[in-house]
């Protein structure tokens, strides 16, 4: 690839520009024709994007004794955390002891609750005294909106799918992540991927561990953080001859897609961006995003988005997640409007600050924004976690013993997961003791007694992983144009 640089001397002399006639202008450009910029093929970066996947690498023989006594001690080491405490504490005693940026004040809390309150009541007595103003009024109603042609515009099927869409929504919000055991398939095979943990929080999971064969395409840092810095450092540090204003500069890019080329031929403006270090390779990168307040649609994880990031247009389908400072990332079902989320997709490399705007296509062609925000990381190790709840009902309510069912349909499934810890929905905790029966009951041990209306509940978790649906080809928006129905129309009389 070479740069170069056509200079035309008159026009960088505004007074004398308009004077010189078209063929002066061309014999200054062939005489101050020289080159800028040539790539060196020796500095230059590779072009390569993905990782050539090798099978044999996968291969690998059982730990020694050494690898699991350094993998125990630095499990150990992980988990100690720091705190101060009174002299005298004993460990137990500690473990109860808040982290200042734990605590919460209760006043504070108290305090929104009455600005609330009195807000609603201002909200309402100045909607009783606009009722009370209000008369009736002559209005125009539009062709757009008479009965005999509403229904020309109406899509069935698609109307089917979005009402689906609003009541899954509206399910997760009521209950977050509880599924139904099937009846026809046997737990233990329908979740033999999934997993129970102690704590969410605490309980170690391997980065590293079941990866899948994606990952083996991407590039990983060993800090990203480090590697940013060191690129921006040695940019500010070099001194690069670049080309000037009113400059006319001739571009030789060598091995050029076609669909570029077709792309051009159509008349679009060709952009030119020069990249840093490592952006042409793929990675997974993730996102801090906040749901647009204009986007009223349910949108649902892995379903497929067009992507804004840096200067970079794709699409993708990506993962929502919970933006925490956890070393494990609650996987979510969809892009909720009370909290930013994280969004995990396969994409080339970009180094932040960089924005991110997430688009939606419908079915007329048209690009409506969802969601904002901005880039936080290049991170593959960074573990989405998806949860599922099993519920159960107390069919016989003991002290600190009740008969549950309803979770399992089988003594084998009881069996299966007898060693994962229950909860209730009051805050009782509880554990398996035995199977009654073939039927799915079971006894069950807790922490107190149970209340009648309570509900036993079993956590399961398992990692997912964004697909590659990485396509950097979008289709151009379709223009919004207004509606050709007049507005004009009968007028009547509203009450």
């Amino acid at each position: 690839m070479a740069l170069l640089i056509r200079v035309i001397k008159s026009q960088k002399d505004s007074g004398t520009a308009m004077e010189i006639c078209a063929m002066d202008a061309v014999a200054h450009m062939e005489e101050d024709l020289k080159v800028l910029m040539k790539a060196d093929p020796d500095r230059q970066e590779s072009l390569q994007a993905e990782v050539i996947p090798d099978p044999m690498d996968g291969e690998q023989t059982w730990p020694t004794e050494e690898e699991l006594n350094e993998a125990n001690d630095f499990l150990k080491e992980s988990s100690k955390v720091v705190k101060k405490v009174p002299k005298g504490t004993s460990s137990y005693q500690a473990e109860w002891i808040l982290d200042e940026d734990g605590e919460s004040g209760g006043e504070g809390d108290e305090y929104d609750d009455i600005e609330h309150g009195e807000f609603m009541e201002e909200e309402s007595q100045d909607e009783s005294s606009e009722e009370e103003e209000e008369e009736c009024e002559t209005m125009t109603i539009g062709e757009s909106v008479r009965d005999d042609l509403y229904d020309e515009k109406v899509d069935e099927e698609a109307e089917e799918k979005m009402l689906e869409k609003y009541k899954q929504e509206r399910l997760e919000e009521m209950f977050p992540d509880e599924v139904d055991t099937p009846r026809d398939v046997a737990a233990r095979i329908r979740f033999q991927k999934y997993r129970g943990l102690k704590s969410f929080r605490t309980s170690p999971w391997d980065p590293k561990e079941n990866l899948p064969q994606d990952y083996a395409r991407i590039f990983q840092f060993q800090n990203f953080t480090n590697t940013r810095k060191r690129i921006f450092k040695e940019i500010e540090e070099k001194e690069v001859e670049g080309a000037e204003v009113g400059w006319y500069v001739t571009l030789h890019v060598s091995e050029v897609p076609l669909s570029v080329v077709e792309y051009f031929k159509r008349g679009a403006p060709l952009i030119a961006i020069s990249l840093l270090p490592h952006e042409q390779k793929m990675s997974v990168l993730n996102m801090v995003v906040s749901r647009h307040p204009g986007n009223t649609e349910p949108v649902k994880a892995k379903e497929e988005l067009i992507f804004h990031c840096g200067f970079r247009r794709f699409r993708a389908s990506p993962l929502f997640s919970q933006h925490t400072a956890a070393d494990k990332h609650k996987f979510q079902r969809f892009l909720t409007a009370d909290m930013a989320l994280v969004v995990t997709v396969y994409a080339p490399i970009t180094f932040p600050p960089a924005s991110v705007l997430l688009f939606k296509q419908n079915s007329k062609g048209m690009h409506s924004l969802i969601a904002t925000g901005h880039l936080l990381s290049v991170d593959p190790d960074r573990m989405v976690i998806k949860r599922v709840v099993l519920s159960g009902h107390p069919f016989k309510i003991f002290t600190k013993m009740a008969v549950v069912r309803y979770m399992f349909f089988s003594r084998e499934d009881v069996l299966w997961f007898q060693p994962v810890e229950l909860r209730t929905k009051w805050g009782r905790r509880g554990h398996i003791k035995e199977p009654i029966g073939t039927h799915g009951h079971m006894k069950c041990n807790f922490d107190g007694k149970l209340k009648s209306q309570d509900t036993v509940l079993m956590n399961l978790y398992k990692r997912v992983f964004p697909k590659w649906t990485y396509d950097p080809h979008v289709p151009e928006p379709v223009p919004w144009v207004k509606s050709e129905i007049s507005s004009t129309g009968p007028e009547v009389d509203m009450e």
